[in-house]
């Protein structure tokens, strides 16, 4: 497994390794694919996607974040063509997309419309804030295209006296969908 560096910070902090993994399982990218995500800040998600899409497009609203994100890309290794595009989404969204991530929460709306009307196959939307995964949710829903919510809350241990103690990250929420998926896959204990 290749660790993900990122030297350069971009204040908001990257998505947790541990969160990303969940991410890249549902994002489920292979070399075919156009990896799109909505809110790039330090880059990590685009790191990681970029080791398995084929090609990258990375949109964030911040010039100081997108300059993260391209740092923190030129620190690492990935195979995958990356265009980092500044602009406040749904605004540089590409029409040819197949995942798309939504790192913030900022216009999701109009971002998950643009996207839908795109024909994306499967979308993901982390929120750290309850009321935001709510009225996300909320949003899914109406579209008809909630497949999956979880509450990832992950506590890294430190020692303490001696002794292993936790500190526990903010949970956050994903959602998921697929778009074009017909219901019937539901996943097997066998699959996982």
């Amino acid at each position: 497994m290749q660790v993900t560096r990122l030297p350069t910070d971009a204040k908001a902090g990257p998505t947790k390794p541990e969160v990303r993994a969940v991410l890249a399982r549902k994002l489920a990218l292979g070399p075919a694919d156009h990896f799109v995500e909505v809110g790039s800040c330090t880059g990590a998600v685009t790191i990681e996607a970029a080791r398995r899409a084929g090609r990258v497009t990375a949109l964030e609203r911040k010039p100081d974040r997108v300059e993260a994100t391209r740092s923190n890309l030129a620190a690492n290794e990935y195979d995958a063509e990356v265009e980092l595009v500044n602009a406040e989404a749904p605004a540089g969204l590409p029409d040819d997309g197949d995942a798309l991530f939504v790192g913030g929460s900022r216009n999701y709306e109009a971002v998950l419309d643009a996207a839908l009307d795109a024909g994306y196959a499967r979308i993901v939307m982390n929120v750290s804030r309850l009321e935001v995964a709510g009225e996300a949710a909320r949003a899914f829903r109406e579209r008809g295209v909630l497949d999956e919510v979880l509450c990832l809350q992950v506590a890294t241990g430190y020692d303490l006296a001696g002794a292993t103690s936790f500190d526990a990250n903010n949970p956050v929420y994903m959602l998921v969908a697929e778009p074009g998926a017909d219901g019937d896959a539901a996943e097997t204990e066998g699959d996982a």
